[in-house]
């Protein structure tokens, strides 16, 4: 979106431990409203938008986006770094199928 003089900018700059897989989880809900681009551990996002209740909106919108993706990757590799853990490499690990007949 271009930017005129009655337009409405918010800015925001937020830090995460994966900024780009967060950046990427929000990629396909972004509008042509939305520029984000992440540095490092930041991403920083400006909304323009013709109203004040226009940008509070998508502003809103982008925020609780940010923090459900956030959570939904801090549990996944809590899950993850779970299920490494309890892994016990003196288990078996032959996972073939065994094939049982009766014979009647």
């Amino acid at each position: 979106m271009t930017e005129t003089e009655a337009d409405r900018v918010a800015t925001l700059r937020t830090t995460h431990a994966d900024a780009p897989l967060v950046a990427a989880a929000l990629a396909p809900d972004d509008t042509d409203s939305i520029a984000a681009r992440v540095d490092g551990d930041t991403i920083t996002c400006t909304v323009t938008r013709p109203t004040t209740g226009g940008l509070r909106s998508t502003v809103d919108d982008y925020v609780v986006n940010l923090r459900v993706a956030d959570r939904v990757i801090a549990r996944a590799r809590a899950h993850r770094d779970t299920d490494a853990s309890n892994t016990d490499e003196d288990t078996d690990t032959d996972t073939t199928p065994t094939r049982h007949t009766t014979h009647e």
